[in-house]
């Protein structure tokens, strides 16, 4: 087989697939790609066993063929070329020999029965989703999942679709984000859990695409289909917790605030507080907000006053910075609003401002015991 590719157009596509293929793996024909020839459509595909990727590229050839090249070596050369025609010939000797402008360069290859062969799903179902809200949605919630190998149903991000509205939910029952979509319904209701490094694929691929998506799923695997390439994923098997039942529905004392001057202030603080709790304290009166931390073993304390507009009893809360931080990163809001009932109690966080229509940001983070 033999084809002729630009090379920057090859190294664009292959980094991408490049993602999911892991550094160490189980089975050794797992650092390959698969290239699939079919006369002028090039199929690369890449897979760590639990998510398959694959791409269709449009190449110069009038032949068929399918083997497996290592990806490290193809990608460290591709990289280092200018952009230019790549001849691609299989020679008799199990090797592929790459033509350049200025040289030939020769690597082995393996035989593409080997690859594994990716799901088919079968009777699916399916919705569409704009690939820019898909990324934006991933990008809302995934911070939020947790890493916690005992407890898997958390480590990824629960898609909830309906006849009304597309939620996205990510916790790690320190926080919790939920996005929801009132612009965009899917066909019939579904849910599934889909996990972490698949969704920051996506996430990085999609960004800023206006191209739709097509996700098919069933009960095991979920599809996304968009431009030329395919992703199929394995779910996270098993049920999510009822996340609806710890978000507080009445919460009386509401605080508004601008999201940069909260953001700076609460990491400045953060900085004297406890290397092991991270812990900070809100202490609202009136219209002022009081933030302040101690690190009592190392005699650090820092404390800010800030202005802001606030309704409800007077109160001190506290928090760990960290999830603080994260959650008013994440936010591109001008203002946040942080509702509260008891300091026990979590703390919904939402932006004022700045969200398209039909979009809503839930954020609830967990606080911690303050010790007087």
């Amino acid at each position: 087989m033999k084809f002729i590719v630009s090379s920057s157009y090859l190294l664009k596509q292959l980094q991408v697939l490049g993602g999911i293929i892991n550094s160490n793996n189980t089975l050794p024909i797992l650092d390959n790609f698969l290239f699939d020839l079919d006369n002028k459509s090039l199929t690369v595909s890449a897979s760590d066993l639990e998510t398959t990727i694959s791409s269709k590229l449009e190449v110069e050839s009038t032949e068929k063929g399918m083997i497996c090249v290592p990806a490290k070596l193809l990608l460290e050369t591709l990289k280092t070329f200018p952009e230019q025609p790549l001849t691609f010939t299989v020679e008799d000797n199990s090797t592929i020999e790459i033509s350049s402008n200025h040289g030939k360069y020769a690597l082995a290859y393996a035989s593409g029965e080997e690859f594994p062969n990716a799901v088919e799903l079968k009777d699916p179902s399916s919705t569409v989703v704009q690939g820019d809200v898909l990324a934006t949605a991933i990008s809302k919630t995934i911070f939020a999942s947790g890493n916690d190998d005992l407890r898997p149903v958390m480590s990824g991000v629960f898609f909830q679709f309906s006849t009304d509205n597309l939620v996205f939910v990510a916790t790690d029952a320190h926080k919790l984000v939920k996005y929801t979509r009132d612009d965009i319904s899917a066909s019939q209701t579904a849910e599934f859990i889909m996990p972490k490094k698949p969704l920051n694929l996506l996430k990085s691929i999609l960004g800023g695409s206006e191209d739709d998506v097509i996700i098919e799923y069933n009960e095991s695997n979920a599809k996304f289909i968009f431009e030329n390439t395919e992703m199929i994923c394995r779910l996270i098997d098993g049920k999510y917790p009822n996340y609806e039942a710890v978000i507080p529905k009445e919460n009386p004392n509401k605080l508004v605030i601008d999201r940069n001057q909260f953001l700076n202030s609460v990491r400045r603080v953060s900085i004297f507080s406890s290397k092991t709790t991270h812990q900070i304290r809100l202490k609202i009166a009136g219209a002022e907000l009081n933030i302040s931390a101690e690190d009592i073993d190392y005699s650090n304390k820092a404390e800010e006053r800030l202005t802001c507009d606030y309704q409800g009893d007077d109160m001190q809360i506290g928090f760990n910075s960290r999830f603080l931080t994260e959650m008013l990163n994440n936010l591109t809001s001008d203002e946040v609003s942080l509702e509260m009932s008891l300091p026990n109690r979590a703390g919904i966080l939402t932006p004022v401002d700045g969200l398209d229509e039909g979009e809503t940001v839930t954020m609830l983070v967990m606080p911690v015991m303050l010790n007087n």
